[in-house]
């Protein structure tokens, strides 16, 4: 139970990573992590919901692509077709370890929100130092540079790099932006990405709090109503 100490005396254990999806995310995000970030204030990222929110809108005809059978959510055999048109080279484990990280409801199917999620992931992935840079990543450079403003917020939010969000971290970044509730704001915020309520915020909890934030959701269910 020792752990390391953190620089106030207090003892700080580390984390560990559930899965190893979420490991690899993890390191990844350490990784992304020693470049820093443009964004200066959780202000800023508020600001940009708008533009993310009309990014993600242009991934729904990408989505329904995949969702051959149009039944609103992409299963493990729609996902693997998805891969490979991409081009990307995960392997099937890897495949199917990202469908059951992003499938939060368990119901063998992903929800567009979902796919958003996965793919930001996948973005993450494959920010792989050991090969050269190139122009894009998952053939849909708009969206990647969407993808690279959520993990320029999550880095942000990271104070100490260590491909967590804490809860002191979520207090850090909003004071920093000088509202005058902004401890009460931290906390509701918080709460919203700390799903599993362990604590510490890993960038796939993140990811589907914002998802949340600028609307996905709610636009689907309206979508759904006017199905009916």
């Amino acid at each position: 139970m020792g752990g390391a100490v953190g620089k106030a005396g207090s003892p700080k254990k580390p984390w560990i990573p559930e899965t190893k999806i979420e490991a690899k995310v993890v390191e990844a995000m350490r990784r992304r992590e020693t470049h820093g970030s443009s964004i200066k204030s959780f202000n800023s990222i508020i600001l940009k919901f708008p533009k993310i929110d009309e990014s993600f809108r242009k991934c729904k005809a990408t989505f329904e692509q995949f969702d051959e059978d149009s039944n609103g959510s992409i299963d493990k055999e729609e996902l693997r077709k998805c891969f490979h048109k991409l081009e990307t080279a995960f392997t099937d484990e890897e495949i199917n370890d990202l469908f059951e990280t992003c499938d939060v409801n368990e119901d063998m199917g992903m929800k567009f929100s979902e796919f958003i999620v996965l793919l930001c992931l996948v973005y993450l992935l494959k920010d792989d130092p050991a090969t050269p840079q190139a122009k894009s990543r998952i053939g849909m450079p708009d969206l990647e540079a969407t993808f690279e403003t959520l993990v320029g917020a999550f880095v942000f939010l990271d104070k100490n790099k260590d491909g967590y969000v804490s809860k002191s971290e979520m207090v850090q970044a909003i004071n920093e932006s000088g509202e005058r509730s902004s401890g009460r704001i931290a906390m509701k915020r918080f709460e919203e990405m700390d799903w599993d309520k362990n604590g510490m915020v890993n960038f796939k909890e993140f990811l589907f709090a914002f998802t949340n934030w600028v609307g996905i959701d709610d636009n689907e269910d309206e979508e759904e109503g006017e199905e009916d």
